[in-house]
């Protein structure tokens, strides 16, 4: 499974990525909007939009690169490890 983080702290980069892969995930993590992002996301199985650290124009190039891929979107207001580990404990189980 492919996961995009959009949004989180920069200090957190590593830890999110290490996570998805203890979840057999690959990981992509952007904290920050840069000039070409919605040709960086790709086409991900997963967004997770972290909210409370992220802008409206960088979620909206989410969603709508999200939507083009048909993705499934996350929405959680706080960007800790356990909000990310929930929420692929929650994701993978589908599978």
């Amino acid at each position: 499974m492919s996961v995009v983080i959009i949004g989180g702290h920069d200090r957190m980069v590593c830890q999110y990525q290490k996570l998805c892969k203890a979840y057999r995930c690959s990981a992509k993590v952007f904290t920050q909007m840069s000039a070409n992002l919605s040709k960086q996301i790709g086409s991900p199985d997963l967004v997770v939009l972290f909210t409370n650290t992220v802008s409206h124009k960088m979620v909206k190039c989410a969603l709508d690169e999200a939507k083009k891929s048909n993705a499934q979107v996350v929405r959680c207001h706080t960007s800790s490890k356990a909000a990310l580990q929930e929420i692929l404990e929650k994701e993978t189980s589908k599978c």
